[in-house]
């Protein structure tokens, strides 16, 4: 048996040893009613003392009972366990069952056949409450039922009319009929109880689902509303600058140093745009599940020593000291995706903590090891360390200033961790600076390290280009070019082979094809038609400007390289080195 079973069954009868105590109530009532009859009728033909000791037994059994259910449900949460507890009501239930089955000996008077049956009958009655307040716990079953009834047994045994020989069969029919609906009111309450958690079970994953919608729902306002206001603002700049542009053009030649100063000030933007996409992707990647996780042993005195050379000059830009305590420890986990923690957690101590300390080293904890970027900032309130962990949350920066960053960075982070396993801290006060840290395996140095594989790097590649936007497709066309590239080109497939034919069908080494074109046709679509018209595999890359979850694992699920709008041009030219990284090109074209 699992643990998880163990402890479902753990609860299981816990709940029936609470359903033992609270089902004792209608035996404990009837033996306050019961006994006073039972004096009246037998009163005059049993010794009045010998009925009254009797009576005041079954009181005191049954205040004893009382006591013990009232400590019970007034338990500590340190109290005994169920067991203990269903071993102190079945011994209970024993000595009462002993005590009305006293009855049977001394109310039995064989000379008075009415009397004789009235035992029975009031022992009959008394076995059947007993049996099923006890029904909760078998091993009591019988127990409670041979008590009461083998007394009045033994007195029939020493008669010898064959009457109580009846009386016998009839106990016997009467304590196996009683066993048997025992076992099944069991069984019964097993399954209702059991029922009963499933469904609190149930009810409690919907209670949680329906939070989560919830809070994904109020998460999604927020998102919308936070990427709404910092897509716009540089959509809006651009447009100023344009005009500006357009304005000194119209006042004949424009100078040099103007407009390289706004073409400046459009990059920075445009920059700034596809920062804010490209991090809005991230989180849709990671959210729908599509990247990969690669882990391999990692030097942390290489990683770190990197760290420190990589944000150093930001760090001296900013009169910021950047310090560094390597480890010759080595952890397990994906590279790349280590880094990328690590860079935001710097990022962000840079960041916030101009003209002070930032410290990046680690703690062995046991078989791991914890990451930790130390700042001197203005740190963060404790009842705002999960908030900064939200999309679009930065709390100091108020005035959303994008130079600042866009407050996707930890959000990113907390998604790497969570895919990675590796437990992410904060550890803030205002005015005492922050620790971000990461928790991650450590493993053992391996004996060789492979060298990086050298990039192939092609140039004069035949490349098609497929996209149903003209101008996008004249800048790419444009850009092949001038990376020394052929480029076949058009709005649609059927345009795109006829091109490729008219020119003579050179071989092609590589699709470019955008997701969403006229006609309803998507890219890998056309990638398919394309492959068909030449004869040939040609590797594929598809951009798309698609930020969905759902979208985006019906893309990744197409095989091909996912390339996301705004492309930037280094970001087309890796991933076109990545594409036909090894001699590619059909030599059995046609």
């Amino acid at each position: 048996m699992s643990q998880t079973e163990a402890n479902g069954e753990a609860r299981l009868q816990a709940a029936l040893v609470d359903l033992l105590y609270r089902q004792s109530y209608g035996a404990m009532i009837a033996s306050i009613v019961v006994p006073w009859p039972v004096v009246y009728v037998l009163w005059g033909t049993v010794a009045g003392p010998l009925l009254l000791t009797w009576a005041a037994a079954i009181y005191a059994l049954t205040g004893a009972r009382w006591l013990l259910s009232r400590r019970y449900f007034q338990r500590a949460s340190d109290s005994p366990g169920f067991a203990v507890w269903a071993r102190r009501f079945t011994l209970l239930s024993i000595l009462w069952s002993l005590a009305w089955g006293a009855l049977g000996w001394i109310g039995f008077v064989p000379t008075q056949a009415h009397l004789v049956a009235f035992v029975c009958i009031v022992l009959t009655g008394m076995s059947g409450g007993g049996v099923s307040s006890v029904a909760a716990h078998p091993p009591a079953h019988a127990r409670v039922l041979l008590a009461m009834h083998a007394p009045f047994a033994l007195r029939c045994l020493m008669q010898d009319d064959p009457v109580f020989d009846l009386y016998l069969v009839l106990q016997a029919c009467l304590i196996v009929v009683s066993l048997y609906y025992c076992r099944v009111n069991y069984r019964s309450l097993k399954e209702t109880v059991g029922l009963r958690f499933e469904n609190a079970a149930l009810i409690d994953g919907l209670k949680h689902e329906r939070d989560r919608a919830t809070a994904a729902n109020h998460a999604k306002t927020r998102f919308l509303a936070a990427a709404n206001h910092d897509l716009r603002q540089p959509i809006h700049a651009l447009g100023l600058f344009a005009a500006a542009l357009a304005a000194l053009a119209r006042k004949g030649d424009v100078r040099a140093s103007d407009a390289q100063g706004l073409a400046e000030k459009q990059q920075a933007v445009i920059a700034s745009l596809g920062g804010l996409l490209h991090g809005l992707i991230d989180v849709s990647r990671l959210d729908a599940g599509l990247v990969s996780v690669e882990r391999r042993p990692i030097a942390l005195m290489r990683l770190i020593q990197g760290l420190r050379e990589e944000f150093g000059g930001q760090a001296r830009d900013r009169g910021i000291t950047l310090r560094a305590v390597p480890s010759n420890a080595w952890v397990e986990s994906d590279p790349a995706l280590l880094k990328r923690i690590l860079d935001n957690f710097l990022s962000n101590a840079l960041r916030y903590a101009p003209g002070g300390r930032v410290l990046i080293g680690c703690r062995r904890r046991g078989d791991r090891v914890e990451i930790q970027v130390v700042d001197t900032g203005p740190g963060i309130p404790a009842d705002q360390h999960a908030a900064v962990f939200e999309e679009f949350t930065q709390l100091h920066n108020p005035h959303r200033d994008r130079q600042e960053g866009l407050g996707l960075g930890l959000a990113i982070v907390r998604r790497l961790a969570g895919l990675l396993g590796h437990p992410i801290a904060l550890s803030s006060l205002p005015g005492k600076g922050s620790t971000f840290s990461l928790t991650v395996p450590l493993v053992a140095a391996p004996a060789v390290q492979p060298a990086p594989a050298p990039q192939h790097v092609s140039e004069g590649l035949g490349i098609m280009v497929v996209d149903d936007d003209l101008q996008v497709l004249d800048a790419i066309t444009a850009l092949m070019a001038s990376w020394g590239h052929r480029s076949y080109a058009a709005p649609s497939v059927d345009a795109l082979c006829r091109r490729h034919d008219e020119a003579g069908a050179p071989p092609v080494d590589l699709i470019i094809a955008d997701h969403r074109l006229a006609g309803g046709m998507t890219g890998a679509a056309a990638i398919e038609s394309l492959i068909g018209h030449l004869g040939y595999h040609a590797p594929a890359l598809i951009v798309t400007g698609d930020t969905s979850p759902e979208r985006l694992r019906d893309l990744a699920a197409s095989g091909h390289v996912l390339l996301h709008k705004p492309l930037a041009p280094d970001l087309l030219q890796d991933a076109i080195r990545r594409a036909v990284g090894e001699p590619l090109r059909a030599n059995g074209a046609g």
